[in-house]
């Protein structure tokens, strides 16, 4: 989780419910789930701009 903070931080994005979640994170599942939480419109738009920035197009029509 640190890494992933970090990571966000060094390009400027900063996501402050950036957590595990408690019931996955102690539970027997491999792997937990991460909240990435709720973010003002700024923070969003940030991080646009940033995946953008990485190839991203906007077009992959996920989730």
């Amino acid at each position: 989780m640190a890494e992933l903070k970090a990571a966000l931080t060094g390009v400027g994005v900063v996501l402050p419910s950036l957590r595990v979640d408690p019931v996955t994170g102690a539970s027997d599942e491999p792997f937990a789930l991460v909240a990435l939480g709720r973010c003002n419109v700024g923070t969003a738009q940030k991080l646009t701009a940033v995946l953008r920035a990485c190839g991203g197009t906007g077009e992959g029509g996920g989730a």
